[in-house]
């Protein structure tokens, strides 16, 4: 069964635009699961635009599911300049005080609107290596947020990642634009294919949505995990969370009633 993992940094964005805390992040996290989620996911950056280090540990204390915190590796502590909001401890910092179930590293920058590549092994290998040991020894498991080039994917195996996420966007705007679509589907299975040889787990994440991810579920071997925040979010304003849940549950081929 493939686990879905909600993404909470959009809900995050909502409570930021004002001086609240609503919507509660743990409070959200609870209707989540409630509503049948698999996991938790947060993506906290250098300048907390969304996600901030004070939720990651409110999360922690209260989750039941899987938790999976995923950024930069090499992002180090920032001071915060707004009030209430504590500074930033730096990404591995915070990983080690939290200890989650996995630990998602991405090659992402401060100024990038969201994740755009994956990581370049050849090479950032030397630099990822060693986090991903000190990882491993506290207990966490450890995902590469990796394009689909199976060349990269094998190196990620050798710098001793548990699993890769496979950056999902060419996909979802293969599907959109209807061009390309099988093409970009046989990438990215022959990209798993060559994890699945590796010895490597098997994520996915960034784009996907209640359209695309059904033929991508299905494509894709030994798929264990998607993260999906954005499309769920907007999904849940129309649909309302529980609904939304149970419908991504069923686009993974779950069975998953349809709350009334």
């Amino acid at each position: 069964m493939i686990a879905l993992s909600v993404n909470l940094n959009k809900i995050a964005l909502i409570r930021n635009s004002r001086d609240t805390r609503n919507p509660d992040i743990p409070h959200h996290a609870r209707l989540c699961i409630d509503a049948g989620a698999d996991g938790i996911t947060v993506h906290p950056r250098p300048d907390q635009r969304h996600i901030r280090a004070s939720d990651c540990f409110d999360l922690a204390a209260m989750l039941e599911v899987e938790f999976n915190i995923e950024g930069n590796p090499m992002a180090g502590p920032r001071r915060s300049d707004r009030a209430g909001v504590g500074d930033y401890p730096g990404f591995m910092q915070l990983v080690r005080e939290i200890r989650p179930a996995q630990c998602t590293l991405v090659p992402d920058g401060d100024q990038q609107l969201t994740s755009d590549h994956g990581f370049d092994l050849q090479r950032e290998g030397d630099r990822v290596a060693p986090l991903v040991e000190e990882l491993k020894s506290l207990g966490i498991r450890t995902s590469l947020f990796m394009d689909p080039d199976p060349e990269q994917i094998r190196l990620a195996a050798q710098v001793g990642a548990d699993r890769i996420e496979l950056y999902t966007e060419a996909w979802a705007r293969a599907h959109a634009s209807g061009e390309d679509v099988d093409a970009v589907l046989r990438q990215f299975a022959t990209a798993a294919e060559a994890a699945l040889d590796a010895g490597l787990g098997i994520n996915a994440g960034h784009d996907l949505d209640l359209h695309n991810l059904p033929p991508f579920a299905s494509a894709i071997p030994g798929l264990l995990e998607v993260s999906i925040g954005h499309a769920l979010t907007v999904d849940a304003l129309s649909l309302g969370l529980p609904r939304t849940i149970a419908a991504y549950q069923r686009a993974l081929g779950k069975d998953a009633p349809d709350p009334r």
